[in-house]
């Protein structure tokens, strides 16, 4: 056994080598206090990117040791001590390691934290945010980090070889970056999309949710998936969504549901309320982790622009709360008007943003202002914003008394801004 662990081990270490002559494409995430003894956890999809972030990321003065536990050649075994001394003898000893997709392991999280009072530096990384509740809040907190890496922003993109960059205008570029998405290997290595992106989902789906959670009807989870995420921009109550795919009960919905968040797959944003509870019992809206997912999987009878512009900020909003630790929402009032993302830092609402790809229309446009006037209004907001295809400029609006103003920006130069105070800024 121990022969074949350093057969293993030795396959990753070539992995590893290999990964770190690769050229790489910079990241906006950093590793916060990467030479501090703390434990360092790289969140985020499957295929997004965080090995290659973090082999990338770490200081490579030192000895390094790396084990993919992604790796099924791993999954029969249960002596951890016997992986850790076929680590000893093919990397002499590191007192760094970089275990990947360490959820795989049983008992990761006592592992180790065993391995921190030893005095090893560590670096893992995840494909499950239950790393972030869970396990990390039970066992080790107040000594773990934690940054999230999500697929290529369109910001990132930029940083692109100059043969593998997007071709044709910046307009051309994003309508290509919100049709593929950003997994890197669609853009590194200029792979067919659909196919893809169809068999990376199946791959979570069944992978990471159905195996790991022994769930015994994996169609009625297939068929979850595909529903949400063709309904993306939408929102759902767990109830109307248990009647109308005939699921037995509303708490295998919401708990399918919440697999399908820690996977990655799909977030929701809670209706704005500063009651909790209303928060709670409100309808959601459901988003994907990638644009390519809703474009490979979805069931389409409709033109599906507006839902993708609406997703791909969506997308953004969502790394800037895992960055500054802001909190993303939407607004509805009683008449149905709605805002579609509120942005909270603190107590204090600081955004709030309409996505509207085409406001040629007078009555459209009329349509987004109120509504972000009377959010305004009952929010004390004075940031209005609204995202749209390529209309750009600063408007006063007036709505019956309300008065504010509007601030009109392309998708594309939103998707390059770097954080909330650039938008701020904008002119």
């Amino acid at each position: 056994m121990n022969n074949l662990l350093e057969k293993i081990i030795l396959s990753h270490k070539e992995e590893f080598d290999l990964k770190r002559t690769e050229p790489y494409v910079k990241r906006d995430a950093q590793i916060k206090g990467s030479d501090s003894g703390l434990i360092h956890v790289i969140l985020g999809p499957r295929r997004a990117g965080k090995s290659f972030f973090c082999i990338h990321s770490m200081d490579q003065t030192e000895p390094i040791g790396y084990v993919n536990f992604d790796d099924e050649r791993l999954t029969e075994v249960t002596d951890f001590d016997a992986v850790m001394d076929a680590v000893n003898i093919v990397y002499d000893h590191p007192k760094v390691l970089l275990f990947d997709e360490i959820q795989n392991v049983p008992n990761w999280e006592l592992i180790v934290n065993r391995l921190q009072r030893q005095g090893y530096r560590l670096f893992l990384t995840g494909s499950n945010s239950k790393l972030l509740s869970r396990e990390l809040s039970t066992h080790l907190t107040g000594r773990h980090l934690a940054t999230t890496i999500f697929p290529f922003s369109f910001r990132e993109l930029q940083h692109l070889p100059n043969e593998k960059e997007p071709s044709g205008t910046e307009r051309h570029k994003c309508m290509e970056y919100l049709k593929r998405g950003g997994f890197p290997e669609l853009w590194i290595n200029r792979i067919d999309f659909p196919e893809y992106l169809r068999s990376l989902f199946d791959s979570i789906l069944f992978r990471d949710i159905v195996k790991r959670h022994k769930i015994r009807d994996s169609a009625a989870l297939y068929n979850l998936a595909l529903y949400l995420v063709s309904n993306i921009a939408g929102d759902f109550s767990y109830q109307a969504l248990s009647k109308h795919l005939s699921f037995r009960s509303v708490i295998t919905t919401q708990k399918y549901i919440s697999f399908l968040e820690e996977a990655f797959l799909l977030f929701t944003i809670h209706r704005f309320s500063y009651k909790v509870r209303e928060q709670i019992s409100a309808n959601k809206k459901i988003y994907t982790y990638d644009n390519g997912f809703y474009q490979a999987n979805a069931h389409r009878f409709s033109s599906d622009t507006g839902k993708l512009y609406e997703n791909a900020v969506a997308i953004e909003l969502k790394r800037r709360e895992t960055e500054n630790g802001s909190k993303l929402f939407y607004w509805k009032n009683e008449k149905h008007e709605e805002v579609d993302f509120v942005v909270q830092q603190g107590i204090e609402v600081v955004s709030l943003i309409q996505v509207c790809y085409d406001l040629s229309g007078e009555k459209v446009k009329n349509r987004e202002i109120r509504s972000l006037l009377k959010a305004g209004e009952a929010l004390h907001c004075k940031e209005l914003f609204i995202i749209s295809d390529q209309y750009e400029g600063v408007e006063e609006a007036e709505w019956f008394g309300l008065n504010g103003s509007v601030k009109f920006i392309p998708l594309c130069k939103f998707l390059l801004m770097r954080n909330e105070e650039s938008i701020k800024n904008y002119e």
